[in-house]
């Protein structure tokens, strides 16, 4: 026989601990603060432990509620998804990925028609944004990020390395690294600032090369901009191969030479749960297999 707290307390308790807040706890629940600062008080005093440390307009776990949490967490996170699966058993199944806008529209959209063709049953749905997604969001399941990490409190795996190197429209006529000194260069800025970016600084500290002082410069805010302008012939763009492997497949862009220098890497990045549902698994196992050799 299980000897339980009341599941009103839990909720409570966890709602608070998801938000750090017993204000938004009681707006998600549809009741009052005071009546989730109650049942808290009941949960601890049942358990004979301090859950919350609380101060003026502020309140945070023990080390005792940062135990319980995760706990809870995944256990209300596995009811709600049975009860959804229950509540509408014909809907078809539907996964979120998160990823960057370049990742987005130059490595995943083309790919989409494969993943299609294989999974007829299974729903994608994109998010696309160059900030971090909360992955506490129910309705995201995978996120793609870029960089070294570590994703704390996520369970993240290479997807694949990135590499940097120059490309041009072939119009540009840009055959040697001596038709640099007179091409424009093109740049996209970061958005997270890091000396471990690739940027036309680093490459040619790499190929051995002086940059010419007064080359002419272009840009961009936004890495798919910066794409776009290469295409157009706007001048010479240092850009992610896997980015553009499309346009290099097609002639629209020529890589004429290296070096090509290291970028970041491409992570998959899950929740910590026990195992991810059947659709969310065939998204992961289809996402592994397009990023794997001779894809």
């Amino acid at each position: 026989m299980r000897r339980l707290p009341p599941l009103s307390a839990l909720r409570a308790f966890e709602a608070a601990a998801r938000h750090a807040s017993f204000k938004r706890a009681a707006e998600e629940l549809a009741v009052t603060p005071t009546a989730i600062s109650h049942q808290i008080r009941a949960l601890e005093e049942s358990l004979g432990l301090a859950l919350f440390a609380r101060a003026v307009r502020q309140v945070r776990l023990t080390e005792a509620g940062a135990q319980l949490y995760p706990v809870l967490q995944q256990g209300f996170d596995a009811f709600e998804a049975v009860l959804q699966r229950l509540r509408q058993p014909d809907q078809r199944a539907r996964v979120t990925i998160s990823a960057t806008n370049a990742f987005t529209a130059k490595w995943l959209i083309p790919r989409l028609a494969h993943f299609h063709a294989r999974h007829p049953q299974i729903d994608l749905q994109l998010h696309a944004s160059d900030e971090p997604v909360d992955m506490r969001r129910r309705e995201v399941a995978i996120a793609v990020r870029y960089g070294r990490g570590p994703y704390p409190g996520l369970v993240a795996e290479v997807l694949f390395e990135d590499s940097y190197a120059p490309v041009a429209n072939p119009l540009l006529r840009v055959a040697g690294t001596a038709d640099l000194a007179t091409a424009r260069l093109i740049h996209f800025d970061w958005k997270n600032a890091s000396p471990a970016n690739p940027t036309w600084e680093g490459w040619f500290a790499r190929a051995g090369l002086q940059r010419n002082a007064t080359q002419a410069q272009l840009r961009y805010s936004d890495e798919g901009h910066a794409i776009q302008a290469a295409v157009a012939g706007q001048g010479v763009a240092l850009l992610s191969l896997a980015m553009v492997a499309q346009e290099l497949a097609s002639g629209q862009l020529v890589q004429p030479f290296g070096p090509a220098i290291a970028g970041h890497a491409y992570h998959l990045v899950t929740r910590v749960e026990p195992s991810p549902d059947a659709a969310t698994g065939a998204v992961l196992a289809w996402l592994r297999a397009q990023a794997g050799p001779g894809a």
